[in-house]
Protein backbone atom coordinates (compact mmCIF):
# COMPACT_ATOMS: atom_id res chain seq x y z
CA UNK A 1 0.00 0.00 0.00
CA UNK A 2 1.24 3.47 -0.84
CA UNK A 3 0.57 6.04 1.84
CA UNK A 4 1.00 8.81 -0.69
CA UNK A 5 1.42 8.16 -4.37
CA UNK A 6 4.49 9.57 -6.05
CA UNK A 7 3.94 12.27 -8.61
CA UNK A 8 2.95 10.73 -11.93
CA UNK A 9 4.14 13.59 -14.09
CA UNK A 10 7.07 15.91 -13.61
CA UNK A 11 5.98 19.54 -13.19
CA UNK A 12 7.28 22.23 -15.51
CA UNK A 13 10.34 23.89 -13.93
CA UNK A 14 9.56 27.38 -12.69
CA UNK A 15 13.03 28.71 -13.53
CA UNK A 16 16.31 27.87 -15.21
CA UNK A 17 18.35 24.91 -13.96
CA UNK A 18 21.03 27.10 -12.27
CA UNK A 19 18.29 29.16 -10.59
CA UNK A 20 16.56 26.05 -9.25
CA UNK A 21 19.74 24.45 -7.95
CA UNK A 22 20.90 27.67 -6.26
CA UNK A 23 17.44 28.12 -4.72
CA UNK A 24 17.52 24.59 -3.31
CA UNK A 25 21.05 24.91 -1.90
CA UNK A 26 20.40 28.32 -0.38
CA UNK A 27 17.07 27.14 1.06
CA UNK A 28 18.65 24.11 2.73
CA UNK A 29 21.47 26.30 4.05
CA UNK A 30 18.93 28.73 5.51
CA UNK A 31 17.11 25.88 7.26
CA UNK A 32 20.38 24.57 8.69
CA UNK A 33 21.48 28.01 9.92
CA UNK A 34 18.11 28.80 11.47
CA UNK A 35 18.16 25.54 13.44
CA UNK A 36 21.82 25.45 14.43
CA UNK A 37 22.84 29.12 14.79
CA UNK A 38 19.68 31.04 15.63
CA UNK A 39 18.10 28.06 17.49
CA UNK A 40 14.79 28.50 15.67
CA UNK A 41 12.35 25.60 16.06
CA UNK A 42 12.63 23.12 13.12
CA UNK A 43 8.94 23.62 12.20
CA UNK A 44 9.36 27.36 11.72
CA UNK A 45 12.74 26.85 10.02
CA UNK A 46 11.24 24.42 7.50
CA UNK A 47 8.30 26.77 6.86
CA UNK A 48 10.57 29.76 6.19
CA UNK A 49 13.02 27.71 4.13
CA UNK A 50 10.29 26.05 2.03
CA UNK A 51 8.47 29.28 1.16
CA UNK A 52 11.79 30.99 0.50
CA UNK A 53 12.86 28.21 -1.86
CA UNK A 54 9.56 28.44 -3.73
CA UNK A 55 9.82 32.19 -4.23
CA UNK A 56 13.50 32.04 -5.19
CA UNK A 57 12.74 29.28 -7.69
CA UNK A 58 10.11 31.39 -9.46
CA UNK A 59 6.82 30.64 -7.73
CA UNK A 60 4.55 33.54 -6.87
CA UNK A 61 4.48 34.13 -3.08
CA UNK A 62 0.85 33.01 -2.87
CA UNK A 63 1.59 29.88 -4.88
CA UNK A 64 4.54 29.04 -2.63
CA UNK A 65 2.30 29.24 0.44
CA UNK A 66 -0.36 27.12 -1.29
CA UNK A 67 2.22 24.51 -2.29
CA UNK A 68 3.53 24.30 1.27
CA UNK A 69 -0.01 24.01 2.65
CA UNK A 70 -0.92 21.23 0.23
CA UNK A 71 2.15 19.24 1.20
CA UNK A 72 1.56 19.83 4.90
CA UNK A 73 -2.05 18.68 4.66
CA UNK A 74 -1.42 15.54 2.62
CA UNK A 75 1.43 14.51 4.90
CA UNK A 76 -0.60 14.95 8.06
CA UNK A 77 -3.44 12.97 6.48
CA UNK A 78 -1.22 10.01 5.69
CA UNK A 79 1.33 10.13 8.51
CA UNK A 80 -0.09 12.21 11.37
CA UNK A 81 -2.80 9.67 12.25
CA UNK A 82 -0.25 6.87 12.46
CA UNK A 83 2.08 8.88 14.69
CA UNK A 84 -0.80 9.67 17.05
CA UNK A 85 -1.84 6.02 17.27
CA UNK A 86 1.74 4.93 17.82
CA UNK A 87 2.13 7.41 20.67
CA UNK A 88 -1.05 6.13 22.33
CA UNK A 89 0.07 2.53 22.09
CA UNK A 90 3.54 3.27 23.43
CA UNK A 91 2.12 5.19 26.38
CA UNK A 92 -0.23 2.34 27.28
CA UNK A 93 2.64 -0.15 27.06
CA UNK A 94 4.67 2.02 29.40
CA UNK A 95 2.04 2.99 31.96
CA UNK A 96 0.53 -0.49 32.27
CA UNK A 97 3.89 -1.99 33.16
CA UNK A 98 4.04 -4.01 29.93
CA UNK A 99 7.43 -2.58 29.03
CA UNK A 100 8.75 -3.49 32.48
CA UNK A 101 7.40 -7.01 32.10
CA UNK A 102 9.25 -7.55 28.83
CA UNK A 103 12.47 -6.16 30.27
CA UNK A 104 12.38 -8.11 33.51
CA UNK A 105 11.41 -11.39 31.85
CA UNK A 106 14.27 -11.29 29.38
CA UNK A 107 16.87 -10.03 31.85
CA UNK A 108 15.96 -12.63 34.49
CA UNK A 109 16.80 -15.44 32.07
CA UNK A 110 20.14 -14.11 30.89
CA UNK A 111 23.65 -14.97 32.00
CA UNK A 112 26.27 -12.26 32.46
CA UNK A 113 27.87 -13.31 29.16
CA UNK A 114 24.64 -13.07 27.20
CA UNK A 115 23.47 -9.81 28.78
CA UNK A 116 24.72 -7.54 25.93
CA UNK A 117 22.68 -9.60 23.45
CA UNK A 118 19.63 -9.56 25.68
CA UNK A 119 19.92 -5.81 26.14
CA UNK A 120 20.07 -5.36 22.36
CA UNK A 121 16.90 -7.43 22.03
CA UNK A 122 15.17 -5.44 24.77
CA UNK A 123 16.17 -2.17 23.12
CA UNK A 124 14.78 -3.36 19.79
CA UNK A 125 11.51 -4.62 21.27
CA UNK A 126 10.95 -1.47 23.32
CA UNK A 127 12.02 0.67 20.38
CA UNK A 128 9.62 -0.97 17.93
CA UNK A 129 6.45 0.81 19.12
CA UNK A 130 8.00 3.79 20.96
CA UNK A 131 9.75 7.00 20.04
CA UNK A 132 13.45 7.03 20.83
CA UNK A 133 13.22 9.49 23.72
CA UNK A 134 10.42 7.52 25.42
CA UNK A 135 12.27 4.25 24.97
CA UNK A 136 15.43 5.82 26.34
CA UNK A 137 13.68 7.02 29.49
CA UNK A 138 12.33 3.52 30.01
CA UNK A 139 15.66 1.84 29.35
CA UNK A 140 17.98 3.99 31.46
CA UNK A 141 16.91 2.50 34.82
CA UNK A 142 17.28 -0.99 33.36
CA UNK A 143 20.73 -0.21 31.93
CA UNK A 144 21.98 1.22 35.21
CA UNK A 145 20.50 -1.48 37.45
CA UNK A 146 21.59 -4.39 35.26
CA UNK A 147 25.14 -3.01 35.00
CA UNK A 148 25.32 -2.51 38.76
CA UNK A 149 23.94 -5.94 39.65
CA UNK A 150 25.86 -7.92 37.04
CA UNK A 151 29.28 -6.31 37.43
CA UNK A 152 29.46 -6.16 33.62
CA UNK A 153 31.10 -2.94 32.31
CA UNK A 154 28.53 -0.18 31.80
CA UNK A 155 29.19 0.21 28.07
CA UNK A 156 28.68 -3.52 27.48
CA UNK A 157 25.14 -3.02 28.75
CA UNK A 158 24.35 0.50 27.52
CA UNK A 159 25.59 0.39 23.93
CA UNK A 160 23.56 -2.70 22.85
CA UNK A 161 20.37 -1.27 24.35
CA UNK A 162 20.92 2.12 22.69
CA UNK A 163 21.72 0.42 19.38
CA UNK A 164 18.42 -1.44 19.48
CA UNK A 165 16.48 1.74 20.21
CA UNK A 166 18.23 3.87 17.61
CA UNK A 167 18.06 1.28 14.85
CA UNK A 168 14.32 0.86 15.21
CA UNK A 169 13.90 4.65 15.30
CA UNK A 170 15.80 5.03 12.02
CA UNK A 171 14.66 2.06 9.98
CA UNK A 172 11.32 0.66 11.10
CA UNK A 173 7.86 2.27 10.86
CA UNK A 174 5.74 3.47 12.65
CA UNK A 175 8.45 5.90 13.76
CA UNK A 176 7.94 9.40 12.31
CA UNK A 177 11.06 9.47 10.13
CA UNK A 178 10.47 6.22 8.22
CA UNK A 179 6.74 6.95 8.00
CA UNK A 180 7.33 10.33 6.44
CA UNK A 181 9.88 8.93 3.99
CA UNK A 182 7.43 6.16 3.02
CA UNK A 183 4.75 8.75 2.41
CA UNK A 184 7.01 11.14 0.50
CA UNK A 185 8.49 8.63 -1.97
CA UNK A 186 5.32 6.52 -2.28
CA UNK A 187 6.77 3.30 -0.84
CA UNK A 188 4.80 0.30 0.38
CA UNK A 189 4.62 0.46 4.18
CA UNK A 190 4.39 -3.29 4.80
CA UNK A 191 7.30 -4.06 2.46
CA UNK A 192 9.37 -1.27 3.97
CA UNK A 193 8.65 -2.61 7.46
CA UNK A 194 9.71 -6.13 6.45
CA UNK A 195 12.92 -4.95 4.78
CA UNK A 196 13.57 -2.58 7.68
CA UNK A 197 13.47 -5.44 10.18
CA UNK A 198 15.71 -7.51 7.88
CA UNK A 199 18.31 -4.72 7.73
CA UNK A 200 17.90 -3.88 11.42
CA UNK A 201 18.91 -7.33 12.71
CA UNK A 202 22.56 -7.31 11.55
CA UNK A 203 22.76 -3.57 12.17
CA UNK A 204 21.83 -3.97 15.84
CA UNK A 205 24.28 -6.85 16.22
CA UNK A 206 27.24 -4.96 14.74
CA UNK A 207 26.55 -1.59 16.39
CA UNK A 208 25.40 -3.17 19.65
CA UNK A 209 26.94 -6.31 21.21
CA UNK A 210 29.97 -6.41 18.90
CA UNK A 211 30.94 -2.73 19.12
CA UNK A 212 30.24 -2.66 22.86
CA UNK A 213 33.38 -4.76 23.42
CA UNK A 214 35.50 -1.93 22.01
CA UNK A 215 33.42 0.76 23.69
CA UNK A 216 33.95 -0.86 27.10
CA UNK A 217 37.72 -0.83 26.54
CA UNK A 218 37.79 2.76 25.31
CA UNK A 219 35.56 4.11 28.09
CA UNK A 220 35.73 2.21 31.38
CA UNK A 221 33.64 4.22 33.83
CA UNK A 222 31.73 3.32 36.99
CA UNK A 223 28.00 2.78 36.96
CA UNK A 224 26.21 6.10 37.62
CA UNK A 225 24.87 6.66 41.13
CA UNK A 226 21.28 6.57 39.90
CA UNK A 227 18.20 4.54 40.87
CA UNK A 228 19.79 3.31 44.11
CA UNK A 229 17.48 1.41 46.45
CA UNK A 230 17.54 2.06 50.18
CA UNK A 231 19.44 -1.14 50.85
CA UNK A 232 22.17 -0.16 48.43
CA UNK A 233 22.61 3.45 49.53
CA UNK A 234 25.49 2.84 51.91
CA UNK A 235 27.30 0.53 49.53
CA UNK A 236 27.00 2.99 46.68
CA UNK A 237 28.18 5.89 48.83
CA UNK A 238 31.33 3.94 49.70
CA UNK A 239 32.02 3.28 46.04
CA UNK A 240 31.27 -0.43 46.06
CA UNK A 241 28.08 -0.41 44.01
CA UNK A 242 29.92 -1.02 40.75
CA UNK A 243 31.28 -4.33 42.02
CA UNK A 244 28.07 -5.68 43.51
CA UNK A 245 27.31 -9.20 42.34
CA UNK A 246 24.31 -9.72 40.13
CA UNK A 247 21.10 -10.42 41.98
CA UNK A 248 18.04 -12.30 40.82
CA UNK A 249 15.16 -11.03 38.79
CA UNK A 250 13.18 -10.30 41.90
CA UNK A 251 15.80 -7.82 43.11
CA UNK A 252 15.86 -5.94 39.83
CA UNK A 253 12.07 -5.89 39.67
CA UNK A 254 11.80 -4.56 43.22
CA UNK A 255 14.26 -1.74 42.51
CA UNK A 256 12.47 -0.81 39.29
CA UNK A 257 9.21 -0.56 41.18
CA UNK A 258 10.75 1.98 43.57
CA UNK A 259 12.62 4.04 40.99
CA UNK A 260 10.71 4.10 37.72
CA UNK A 261 8.33 6.75 39.01
CA UNK A 262 11.09 9.32 38.85
CA UNK A 263 12.05 8.66 35.27
CA UNK A 264 9.15 10.41 33.63
CA UNK A 265 7.62 7.30 32.14
CA UNK A 266 4.16 8.75 32.16
CA UNK A 267 1.48 10.52 34.07
CA UNK A 268 -0.83 7.58 33.93
CA UNK A 269 1.61 5.14 35.50
CA UNK A 270 0.77 6.23 39.03
CA UNK A 271 -2.91 5.41 38.44
CA UNK A 272 -2.18 1.74 37.78
CA UNK A 273 -1.90 -0.91 40.48
CA UNK A 274 1.90 -1.05 41.11
CA UNK A 275 1.65 -4.74 41.99
CA UNK A 276 0.10 -5.77 38.65
CA UNK A 277 1.50 -5.91 35.14
CA UNK A 278 0.47 -7.59 31.88
CA UNK A 279 1.99 -10.99 31.24
CA UNK A 280 5.02 -11.27 28.98
CA UNK A 281 2.95 -13.00 26.28
CA UNK A 282 0.26 -10.30 26.30
CA UNK A 283 2.85 -7.49 26.19
CA UNK A 284 4.65 -9.14 23.27
CA UNK A 285 1.46 -9.90 21.33
CA UNK A 286 0.43 -6.26 21.52
CA UNK A 287 3.75 -5.08 20.07
CA UNK A 288 3.81 -7.63 17.25
CA UNK A 289 0.11 -7.46 16.34
CA UNK A 290 0.25 -4.47 13.94
CA UNK A 291 3.54 -5.73 12.50
CA UNK A 292 2.03 -9.12 11.68
CA UNK A 293 -1.12 -7.60 10.17
CA UNK A 294 0.80 -5.24 7.87
CA UNK A 295 3.31 -7.90 6.87
CA UNK A 296 0.55 -10.40 6.14
CA UNK A 297 -1.08 -7.96 3.76
CA UNK A 298 2.21 -7.27 1.95
CA UNK A 299 3.01 -10.98 1.65
CA UNK A 300 -0.45 -11.65 0.19
CA UNK A 301 -0.03 -8.83 -2.33
CA UNK A 302 3.36 -10.17 -3.40
CA UNK A 303 2.39 -13.85 -3.51
CA UNK A 304 -1.10 -13.54 -5.02
CA UNK A 305 -1.64 -10.04 -6.43
CA UNK A 306 -4.71 -11.08 -8.44
CA UNK A 307 -6.47 -12.94 -5.62
CA UNK A 308 -9.94 -11.83 -4.55
CA UNK A 309 -12.73 -12.86 -2.22
CA UNK A 310 -13.99 -12.09 1.28
CA UNK A 311 -10.86 -13.41 3.01
CA UNK A 312 -8.59 -11.29 0.81
CA UNK A 313 -10.72 -8.21 1.40
CA UNK A 314 -10.62 -8.78 5.15
CA UNK A 315 -6.84 -9.19 5.14
CA UNK A 316 -6.53 -6.08 2.98
CA UNK A 317 -8.60 -4.13 5.49
CA UNK A 318 -6.86 -5.42 8.62
CA UNK A 319 -3.43 -4.83 7.10
CA UNK A 320 -4.12 -1.19 6.34
CA UNK A 321 -1.66 0.72 8.58
CA UNK A 322 -4.30 2.89 10.26
CA UNK A 323 -6.51 -0.13 10.95
CA UNK A 324 -3.61 -2.29 12.18
CA UNK A 325 -2.42 0.36 14.62
CA UNK A 326 -5.96 1.10 15.77
CA UNK A 327 -6.44 -2.59 16.55
CA UNK A 328 -3.18 -2.54 18.53
CA UNK A 329 -4.37 0.46 20.56
CA UNK A 330 -7.73 -1.19 21.27
CA UNK A 331 -5.92 -4.38 22.29
CA UNK A 332 -3.75 -2.38 24.67
CA UNK A 333 -6.75 -0.52 26.10
CA UNK A 334 -8.29 -3.84 27.09
CA UNK A 335 -5.51 -6.32 27.82
CA UNK A 336 -2.67 -4.00 28.89
CA UNK A 337 -5.05 -2.07 31.12
CA UNK A 338 -6.54 -5.20 32.65
CA UNK A 339 -3.10 -6.72 33.27
CA UNK A 340 -1.77 -3.50 34.74
CA UNK A 341 -4.75 -2.87 36.99
CA UNK A 342 -5.77 0.31 35.15
CA UNK A 343 -9.40 1.41 35.32
CA UNK A 344 -11.18 3.40 32.62
CA UNK A 345 -10.15 6.73 34.12
CA UNK A 346 -6.50 5.67 34.14
CA UNK A 347 -6.69 4.52 30.52
CA UNK A 348 -8.30 7.80 29.50
CA UNK A 349 -5.63 9.77 31.33
CA UNK A 350 -2.84 7.79 29.68
CA UNK A 351 -4.29 8.27 26.20
CA UNK A 352 -4.65 12.00 26.78
CA UNK A 353 -1.13 12.32 28.15
CA UNK A 354 0.34 10.58 25.10
CA UNK A 355 -0.56 13.31 22.61
CA UNK A 356 0.92 16.61 23.89
CA UNK A 357 4.46 15.24 23.70
CA UNK A 358 4.19 14.55 19.97
CA UNK A 359 2.73 17.92 18.96
CA UNK A 360 6.16 19.24 17.99
CA UNK A 361 6.97 16.08 16.06
CA UNK A 362 3.72 16.31 14.11
CA UNK A 363 4.40 19.91 13.12
CA UNK A 364 7.96 19.09 12.01
CA UNK A 365 6.77 16.11 9.99
CA UNK A 366 4.01 18.18 8.38
CA UNK A 367 6.43 20.99 7.54
CA UNK A 368 8.74 18.43 5.99
CA UNK A 369 5.89 17.35 3.76
CA UNK A 370 5.29 20.99 2.82
CA UNK A 371 8.98 21.44 1.96
CA UNK A 372 8.86 18.32 -0.18
CA UNK A 373 5.83 19.62 -2.11
CA UNK A 374 7.54 22.94 -2.84
CA UNK A 375 10.55 21.07 -4.23
CA UNK A 376 8.22 19.08 -6.47
CA UNK A 377 6.05 21.98 -7.65
CA UNK A 378 9.02 24.14 -8.60
CA UNK A 379 10.67 21.30 -10.53
CA UNK A 380 13.76 21.41 -8.30
CA UNK A 381 13.37 17.77 -7.35
CA UNK A 382 13.20 16.78 -11.01
CA UNK A 383 16.37 18.74 -11.84
CA UNK A 384 18.27 17.16 -8.94
CA UNK A 385 16.92 13.74 -9.88
CA UNK A 386 18.10 14.14 -13.48
CA UNK A 387 21.55 15.15 -12.23
CA UNK A 388 21.75 12.04 -10.06
CA UNK A 389 20.66 9.81 -12.94
CA UNK A 390 23.30 11.28 -15.26
CA UNK A 391 26.06 11.01 -12.65
CA UNK A 392 25.85 7.21 -12.55
CA UNK A 393 26.05 7.23 -8.75
CA UNK A 394 23.70 4.88 -6.91
CA UNK A 395 20.47 6.59 -5.92
CA UNK A 396 20.61 4.78 -2.57
CA UNK A 397 24.09 6.10 -1.84
CA UNK A 398 23.10 9.66 -2.77
CA UNK A 399 20.02 9.42 -0.52
CA UNK A 400 22.15 8.22 2.40
CA UNK A 401 24.73 10.96 1.82
CA UNK A 402 22.15 13.76 1.67
CA UNK A 403 20.49 12.57 4.88
CA UNK A 404 23.86 12.17 6.63
CA UNK A 405 25.01 15.68 5.70
CA UNK A 406 21.79 17.29 6.93
CA UNK A 407 21.96 15.21 10.11
CA UNK A 408 25.53 16.37 10.81
CA UNK A 409 24.55 19.98 10.14
CA UNK A 410 21.29 20.14 12.09
CA UNK A 411 21.57 17.34 14.65
CA UNK A 412 18.01 16.28 13.86
CA UNK A 413 17.26 12.85 12.40
CA UNK A 414 13.72 13.95 11.53
CA UNK A 415 14.87 17.06 9.64
CA UNK A 416 17.49 14.96 7.83
CA UNK A 417 14.83 12.47 6.80
CA UNK A 418 12.27 15.00 5.55
CA UNK A 419 14.89 16.96 3.62
CA UNK A 420 16.45 13.94 1.94
CA UNK A 421 13.06 12.38 1.17
CA UNK A 422 11.84 15.59 -0.45
CA UNK A 423 14.94 15.83 -2.63
CA UNK A 424 14.87 12.19 -3.67
CA UNK A 425 11.09 11.89 -4.20
CA UNK A 426 11.12 12.53 -7.99
CA UNK A 427 13.52 9.62 -8.47
CA UNK A 428 11.14 7.18 -6.78
CA UNK A 429 8.84 7.11 -9.83
CA UNK A 430 11.57 5.27 -11.76
CA UNK A 431 12.21 2.66 -9.06
CA UNK A 432 10.58 -0.69 -8.43
CA UNK A 433 8.57 -1.31 -5.27
CA UNK A 434 11.48 -2.97 -3.47
CA UNK A 435 13.94 -0.28 -4.55
CA UNK A 436 11.59 2.44 -3.32
CA UNK A 437 11.46 0.80 0.09
CA UNK A 438 15.26 0.50 0.07
CA UNK A 439 15.41 4.23 -0.72
CA UNK A 440 13.45 4.87 2.49
CA UNK A 441 15.87 2.70 4.48
CA UNK A 442 18.93 4.40 2.96
CA UNK A 443 17.54 7.77 4.03
CA UNK A 444 16.79 6.40 7.50
CA UNK A 445 20.31 5.02 7.88
CA UNK A 446 21.84 8.34 6.86
CA UNK A 447 19.58 10.28 9.23
CA UNK A 448 21.32 8.89 12.35
CA UNK A 449 24.92 9.37 11.22
CA UNK A 450 27.30 11.04 13.68
CA UNK A 451 25.26 12.35 16.59
CA UNK A 452 27.34 15.09 18.20
CA UNK A 453 27.05 18.30 20.21
CA UNK A 454 24.16 19.79 18.18
CA UNK A 455 21.95 16.77 18.91
CA UNK A 456 19.78 16.85 22.03
CA UNK A 457 20.05 13.07 22.29
CA UNK A 458 23.84 13.38 22.61
CA UNK A 459 23.49 15.45 25.77
CA UNK A 460 20.67 13.34 27.16
CA UNK A 461 22.77 10.19 27.01
CA UNK A 462 25.87 11.99 28.28
CA UNK A 463 24.05 13.18 31.39
CA UNK A 464 22.37 9.84 32.08
CA UNK A 465 25.58 7.81 31.78
CA UNK A 466 27.74 10.52 33.41
CA UNK A 467 30.37 10.55 30.66
CA UNK A 468 32.54 13.40 29.45
CA UNK A 469 31.99 14.88 26.00
CA UNK A 470 35.01 12.99 24.69
CA UNK A 471 33.82 9.72 26.20
CA UNK A 472 30.36 10.18 24.73
CA UNK A 473 31.86 10.78 21.29
CA UNK A 474 33.93 7.59 21.55
CA UNK A 475 30.90 5.52 22.52
CA UNK A 476 27.51 6.95 21.50
CA UNK A 477 28.70 8.98 18.48
CA UNK A 478 30.85 6.18 17.09
CA UNK A 479 28.01 3.72 17.65
CA UNK A 480 25.66 5.92 15.60
CA UNK A 481 28.22 6.06 12.77
CA UNK A 482 28.62 2.27 12.79
CA UNK A 483 24.86 1.85 12.86
CA UNK A 484 24.41 4.22 9.92
CA UNK A 485 27.11 2.65 7.75
CA UNK A 486 26.04 -0.90 8.58
CA UNK A 487 22.45 -0.04 7.72
CA UNK A 488 23.58 1.38 4.37
CA UNK A 489 25.63 -1.77 3.69
CA UNK A 490 22.59 -3.93 4.36
CA UNK A 491 20.48 -1.81 2.00
CA UNK A 492 23.08 -1.97 -0.77
CA UNK A 493 23.47 -5.74 -0.32
CA UNK A 494 19.73 -6.34 -0.66
CA UNK A 495 19.71 -4.10 -3.75
CA UNK A 496 22.22 -6.42 -5.42
CA UNK A 497 19.79 -9.34 -5.26
CA UNK A 498 16.54 -7.58 -6.23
Amino acid sequence: MHLLAAATAAPTPTGSTPQLIIAALVGIAVIVLLITWLKVHPFLSLLIGAVGVGIAAGLAPGDAITSFGNGFGSTMTSVGILIGLGAMFGKLLSDSGGADRIVDTLVSRASARSLPWVMALIGALIGLPMFFEVGLVLMIPVIVLVARRSGVPLMRIAIPALAGLSTMHALVPPHPGPLLAVSTVGADLGLTLALGVLVAIPTVIVAGPLFSKLAARWVDIPVPDLFVSRGEGAATASGSAGSTSRGGAGTVTEERATTTTGTGTGAGASDADPGRRPSFAIALVGILLPVVLMLARSVREAAAPDASGPAVSLLEFLGTPVVALTIAVLFAMVFYARGGGMDRAAVSKTLGASLPDIAGILLIVGAGGGFKQVLIDTGIGTVIGDAVRESGVSVLLVAWLVAALVRIATGSATVATVTAAGIMAPLAADLSGVETSLLVLAIGAGSVFLSHVNDAGFWLIKEYLRTTVGQNVKTWSVMECILSVTGLAGVMLIDVFV
